[in-house]
């Protein structure tokens, strides 16, 4: 994949930068309602306690990627714990698929809050429309160089900090800077498995450090630069994520945020400033997102291309001209635009949720099981990132599998469905290497 990537390309502040966008498109505008739904009024406390996860998360990231820095980071990763194997190829392929599914979440976080300015809500084909135009506007700035991309995610990211921060001032001042207690039902009724559950979703709003480390090749002096970038990231989007979670706790009670759960912070800011609070908001969200988007799938079609590189998944040109890179951006719009145009917020959400922990897992197991010498890694605290991957995952499925089923047993025949594919497809890979060897020797 000759001139595919290119090595030290992407600066410290660019890189902070492209994390950063990732987790914050998604995080705020199109996960804050949702994790409310379940946490109730302790919302804000399942953004913190998923912070604290997601931190423990990045020790094997940051172990791993700080000594063997590559541009198919989780890839690289599967496979020096488990080789050219099946656990490999399916827990990076679901790696890549939460990613694409986190990309359809955030184009269709840009639809909702982009109908608002003409006071629709509701409209599921407008919504698929502006998702899947977004989607394809992020192929066409993607087939530019890393460059561009890295201009586009630094103006941005200051953009939606600062407007972000802008928004939380104004909501908490229109709120009179106190956190009311509503006690209404809807509030009442959360519960222990129903707060893990929310810190599971709030979990999806830090995964994005994962794409510093999937352009791990990339990262000038990635030795220093890739933990620094995952860790200020993190740190970044935790001090938004809890200004703004108390901002909009502040404006509405939870019952209001569970009924504009799409479109929550559009909402937060009308008691303060009213329509003009309300256009303020999605216009930052509709740069929000649509960063958000082009920072992901920037990451997702060179992973896509390093699997390919190792031999993990097939490729197909389908008559296409350019490298195997510019195909995956190609693969990641098309599967990103059939799951906006069909799949709703809360289901896209809960299946990228299953998705990450699950292959989350995998990877702390691997490290802890193969790597953790090599990589002067810490068991314990290997050990506490899987068991705390575990809880969140357990009340997650508990919790869906009685509201809503038919998504656990998607989420559960696709998943088995990836695996059974890699054991097939490398199984066939290995049989035409056999028999390519044994005609060399004959």
């Amino acid at each position: 994949m000759k001139n595919t990537y290119e090595k030290a390309s992407l600066s410290l502040a660019g890189t902070v930068a492209m994390g950063t966008g990732v987790m914050i498109g998604a995080g705020i505008f199109a996960l804050t309602g949702q994790v409310a739904e379940f946490a109730g009024p302790l919302f804000p406390l399942a953004f913190l306690l998923a912070a604290v996860i997601s931190g423990f998360s990045a020790y094997s990231y940051i172990k791993v990627s700080s000594k063997y820095p590559s541009a198919g980071g989780i890839a690289m990763i599967l496979h020096k714990a488990y080789g050219t194997s099946t656990i490999t190829g399916g827990a990076a392929l679901l790696m890549a698929l939460s990613m694409i599914i986190n990309e359809s979440l955030v184009a269709r976080t840009f639809g909702t809050y982009t109908l608002r300015l003409f006071d629709i809500q509701g409209d599921n084909l407008l919504v698929a429309l502006l998702a899947v135009g977004l989607i394809i506007f992020a192929f066409l700035v993607n087939i530019a160089k890393n460059s561009v991309i890295s201009s586009i995610s630094t103006v941005t990211a200051v953009v939606k900090i600062g407007g972000i921060i802008a928004f939380a001032i104004i909501a908490l001042w229109g709120a009179g800077f106190s956190f009311p207690s509503h006690d209404t039902a809807v509030e009442s009724q959360a519960n222990a498995v129903d707060f893990l559950a929310g810190v599971a979703l709030a979990i999806l709003a830090y995964k994005g450090f994962t794409t510093i480390t999937n352009s791990g090749g990339e990262v000038r002096d990635p030795e220093k630069n890739v933990g620094r970038a995952i860790m200020i990231s993190l740190f970044i989007c935790l001090i938004i994520y809890m200004l703004v979670s108390y901002a909009v706790g502040a404006s509405l009670s939870i019952g209001e945020i569970v009924a504009a759960k799409d479109y929550s912070l559009a909402e937060a800011a009308r008691p303060a400033l009213g329509e003009y609070g309300v256009w303020f908001t999605v216009v930052l969200a509709m740069v929000a997102t649509a960063s958000g988007l082009l920072a992901s799938v920037f990451a997702v079609s060179r992973m896509l291309a390093m699997l390919t590189d190792m031999e993990l998944i097939p490729h197909r040109h389908f008559g296409m001209p350019g490298t195997v890179q510019k195909h995956t951006v190609v693969y990641t719009v098309v599967l990103a635009s059939v799951l906006a145009a069909f799949f709703d917020l809360s289901r896209i959400a809960s299946l990228g949720a299953i998705y990450y922990l699950v292959m989350d897992i995998v990877i702390h197991w691997g490290v802890y099981r193969h790597m953790r010498d090599d990589v002067d890694a810490n068991g314990v605290i290997l050990i506490c990132a899987i068991f705390l991957d575990v809880c969140v995952l357990a009340a997650f499925l508990v919790m869906k599998g009685s509201s809503d089923p038919v998504i656990i047993a998607i989420a559960v025949v696709s998943m088995a469905g990836v695996f059974v594919f890699e054991k097939l497809y490398l199984g066939r890979l290995r049989q035409t290497e056999h028999v390519t060897s044994k005609h060399k020797h004959s």
